[in-house]
């Protein structure tokens, strides 16, 4: 009754539709995700494409799959605009700052580290660095040339996307670009000029005297384009081809369709059989951006300090509230649907909290409930079913609830274990902790010691029965200012987090 019955179907973006999960080599999964481009704070879009395939990972780990997660930290080469021209955005902001380019590294990657911490993403198996892989860069770039799908110009080096889609290829088929269309939308630009085609992406640029990121190649000093770096480290760690690719939509064109086109040029096949993308974040409708001032950072949300928000939102708070939709869905912020998230959370962390102390024990002359035993079952099976249907965890999560509702009768004393058996008594247990914690990453925020809340019950229970209902008082009060609540049941006084 606690393993999956129904089989891992995943979205896949280069077929367009769900499909069977099977892996290259089970149970061995291999996981590539695109990291951060460390020259600023983390932002929200990072943190919920982070959190999908955290998510995924945990979910494979949990159904008894070995999975290597790599998820990369791209420290070179990524230009403003995204594009093969202009600054680095590192080397930029390390002008800014007056400092090196490598200190803007450090502090944006103990950020990116920080944040994921924060959010308990769980680390992953590797997490290279493109600064960490230039001779593989360098070769790859070699192979290309010696395959007629790249050429020199000017000391910097670029893929020939004609001579790849005259080769087989296919370039705009993972995001279902067509090259006419994209060629007919493309304007030769100042810089540009030294490609062949204005669709021709770099592969190693030729360092501008100002850039301060540079490595000797056969070309030039210069550094590799963005695009490499991921096929490079990808391939390196999880081989020429491998099961998953994940990212964000944002990445789907141009980084992920390049990625397509080197790796299949490189090796003679996809580099990756299942691709993955979380969707776009919105504001109160409006897409997040800077320029309209609704963009917050994950640590003005949790301090409640951005304009837009009306209070502080805990971390699992957040957590719950990205779970709440599906990946591949717009996620829309407000202070309605956070709010409703943070009631929604502290339900289920005081159910998590209620279930660890739970013991089962025998009761005379009490008949086993085989509706409830079914239900609890259905529960389960319908929270795998749900995980198999794509991650969709806005399902899985009202399954939680279903067994939230059993947790809150044994609590209550309204429903004896002995009712449900000591099989399936077990199996509720178990699953609300494994779902909540291990696959959705839920996990309780406590506000304060535990000893000290009971210290605090007993004093309650000692004014309550001596009647100084003034102190009484007080104690609720010091409750109610930690964001917990007193419940005072005929069998029993406890404390729970303020729903």
């Amino acid at each position: 009754m606690t393993t999956p019955t129904q089989p891992l179907k995943l979205y896949n973006t280069l077929t367009r539709r769900k499909e069977l999960f099977v892996p290259m080599v089970s149970p061995y999964v291999g996981l590539y995700v695109c990291g951060p481009t460390v020259y600023n704070f983390v932002h929200l879009g990072n943190v919920r494409t982070f959190l999908t395939f955290d998510t995924l990972f945990r979910y494979l780990t949990h159904i008894g799959y070995k999975v290597r997660y790599v998820r990369n930290i791209t420290d070179v080469g990524h230009l403003v605009g995204d594009g093969d021209d202009g600054e680095d955005k590192i080397g930029r902001m390390a002008k800014l700052e007056k400092i090196e380019p490598m200190e803007i590294v450090q502090r944006y990657t103990n950020d990116f580290h920080a944040v994921t911490d924060m959010f308990n993403l769980l680390s992953p198996s590797i997490e290279p660095t493109a600064t960490g892989h230039m001779v593989e860069q360098i070769e790859a770039v070699r192979t290309l040339i010696d395959k007629g799908l790249a050429y020199e110009s000017n000391g910097s080096v670029y893929f020939d996307i004609m001579q790849y889609n005259q080769q087989g290829g296919n370039y705009g088929k993972l995001s279902g670009r067509i090259l006419d269309d994209l060629l007919n939308e493309t304007r030769d630009l100042d810089g540009q000029s030294e490609k062949r085609n204005p669709l021709d992406f770099a592969l190693w640029k030729k360092a501008a005297p100002e850039h301060l990121m540079r490595w000797p190649s056969p070309w030039s000093n210069g550094f590799p384009g963005w695009h490499l770096e991921c096929t490079c480290m990808s391939t390196k760690y999880l081989g020429k081809q491998f099961d998953i690719h994940g990212g964000g939509m944002d990445l789907k064109f141009p980084h992920h369709e390049c990625e397509v086109a080197q790796g299949q040029s490189i090796y003679g096949e996809e580099p990756a059989r299942y691709w993955m993308h979380s969707n776009m974040l919105t504001v109160n409708g409006q897409k997040m951006s800077k320029s309209l001032g609704n963009s917050f950072l994950p640590s003005e949300l949790v301090t409640g300090t951005h304009h837009l928000l009306e209070q502080p939102y805990s971390p699992m708070t957040v957590r719950f509230f990205m779970l709440q939709s599906h990946y591949r869905s717009t996620l829309d912020f407000s202070n309605e649907a956070l709010k409703a998230a943070q009631k929604g959370y502290k339900r289920l962390v005081n159910g998590l909290r209620i279930v660890k102390t739970l013991q089962y024990g025998e009761a005379n002359e009490v008949a086993v409930d085989e509706k409830k035993q079914q239900e609890i079952g259905k529960a389960i099976a319908d929270f795998y079913g749900a995980m198999n249907d794509d991650l969709n965890t806005a399902v899985g999560i009202a399954q939680l609830f279903t067994l939230l509702k059993y947790v809150n009768m044994l609590y209550l004393n309204q429903l004896q274990p002995a009712v449900l058996g000591e099989d399936v008594f077990n199996q509720l247990k178990d699953s609300f902790i494994q779902f909540m914690e291990g696959v959705l990453g839920l996990t309780e925020e406590k506000t304060d010691n535990h000893a000290v809340l009971d210290g605090m019950l007993t004093l309650y229970r000692e004014y309550k029965n001596q009647k100084q209902y003034d102190k009484v008082d007080q104690v609720r009060s010091y409750f109610k200012a930690q964001g917990l609540a007193i419940k005072d049941m005929k069998h029993r006084i406890d404390w729970a987090y303020e729903e």
